[in-house]
């Protein structure tokens, strides 16, 4: 049997495959070098296939000449699948080929994506309706590990189980209304409507229509059936007021009158309708500042913070970008369709150097433009990350490197000092311990301020 390995090797390797062939002894006569450095492994040639590969089932198929595809293969702690099949020439059993399939068995769910998208899509148009008006995240989707962060989902589990306001507040891209969903779907209300109202959207003249709905002939162009209005279609459930900060004052009049009262007149009617709905609101803003300001009415503000929870930026809880980078790794390459393994330590190092100004939600898009990059590699690595991460991290370097100067220059003094007490201030007899020139002293001195 002749193979021409150069040529095949190359080709495997190229593709990233995990590939292994062994003649009917069990003996490896080729492995794929992707293989080699997953097993820790350079020169496997020549040897068993059972002293390489851990749980493996090679040697058998080369000597029974059977098929095995798709099985389960627990490698260096890894689950994978792998295929197992027969090298037939001429009629002739040679021995086996086996080639890992996937390298993890997650990564099934990222290729099988596009079916459940199309599964999904289906039921949609199956059923005629749009689920609207509902909150998706849970506290098990919170991810983060930071003691601060844990603190503050555990402090919100309590918040959930009772019925006050609740006022969230961070810097834009923290994940308030991840939080606020999370919050209503361990409520009570679970299973009533989750109502979000983006209050810095809602032009002026369409807010009292859009917030309490309107009546048939209200208005121009109006449905002849009318309409309900945020909080009717929240009855029973929750509203989150998203951006409350950016409300205009005439607004929070309005919206203060229904929180008192807990009820709406539609624009158009005169029949006063009761509702019921736990208010949460969320805000990039300092509401307090804003009251002393006269920006905010200091009575609306009294009426949602019942409850506070302020969610930290992103870098003061720099310990979960590493878990939070591969859940949306994860994520976005089920959204897209795509293949990739993996962060690689480096990317991450880079990561977990930035300042993130944009928090969670500026990680996510660094995390989907790495994937958009890649190629034939199949992990994200520096290069697929924007320049201004690469560049921060090089600040730090360089500051680092500042700091290190300093503590060497304060190392350089010490040791002079010593050395000049112990010869009595003769800087010739010190330069000589020291093993520099009498000239190199006195520029040390000078550069080091020294006071002799």
């Amino acid at each position: 049997m002749y193979i021409d390995q150069e040529i095949l090797n190359w080709a495997l390797n190229s593709l990233g495959e995990y590939m292994v062939i062994v003649d009917t002894k069990g003996i490896i006569i080729m492995m794929t070098d992707g293989y080699k450095e997953f097993l820790g492994c350079e020169n496997p040639e020549g040897k068993h296939v059972t002293e390489v590969i851990e749980n493996t089932r090679l040697h058998l198929i080369a000597q029974e000449g059977s098929n095995e595809i798709g099985t389960i293969q627990e490698v260096s702690g890894h689950k994978m699948i792998s295929m197992r099949v027969p090298m037939i020439i001429n009629g002739e059993l040679k021995g086996a080929i086996g080639r890992v399939m996937f390298k993890d068995i997650d990564n099934l769910k990222i290729l099988n994506n596009k079916i459940m998208n199309l599964e999904q899509e289906l039921e949609f148009y199956k059923n005629g309706i749009k689920a609207e008006n509902t909150a998706q995240h849970t506290f098990d989707r919170l991810i983060g590990v930071d003691s601060g962060f844990r603190e503050i989902v555990k402090f919100a589990e309590k918040v959930a189980k009772g019925d006050s306001s609740v006022l969230i507040t961070g810097k834009s891209g923290t994940g308030k209304e991840l939080l606020a969903e999370a919050i209503h779907n361990s409520s009570k209300r679970a299973r009533m409507p989750f109502v979000k109202i983006n209050c810095g959207a809602i032009p002026p003249e369409l807010f009292e229509s859009e917030m309490f709905g309107y009546e048939e002939g209200a208005f121009t162009g109006a449905k002849r059936t009318g309409k309900k209005g945020k909080f009717e279609l929240a009855d029973g459930g929750t509203v989150l007021l998203d951006e409350i900060g950016d409300m205009p004052l005439f607004m929070q009049v309005k919206l203060l009158r229904v929180l008192q009262e807990r009820e709406i007149v539609r624009v158009g009617s005169n029949d006063v309708r009761k509702i019921d709905v736990r208010i949460i609101a969320a805000t990039n803003k300092d509401l307090q500042s804003l009251t002393k300001e006269g920006k905010f009415r200091e009575d609306l503000y009294y009426r949602l913070n019942v409850m506070h929870i302020n969610i930290p930026s992103l870098k003061e809880r720099i310990d979960d970008v590493e878990e939070l980078a591969e859940h949306l790794r994860v994520k976005l390459c089920n959204k897209f369709g795509v293949y990739s393994e993996g962060i690689s330590k480096e990317a991450i190092d880079y990561l977990k150097s930035y300042d993130w100004p944009g928090n969670v939600r500026e990680l996510e898009n660094v995390i989907e433009r790495a994937i958009n990059l890649l190629n034939a590699e199949l992990i994200i690595m520096p290069e697929h990350l924007p320049k201004k991460i690469l560049q921060a991290n090089k600040e730090i370097i360089i500051n680092q490197g500042k700091q290190l100067k300093h503590v060497t220059d304060e190392l350089e003094k010490e040791m002079i000092l010593q050395v000049l007490n112990e010869s009595k201030g003769n800087k010739n007899e010190a330069a000589k311990k020291l093993g520099i020139s009498r000239q190199g002293l006195y520029k040390k001195i000078k550069r080091l301020n020294l006071e002799i």
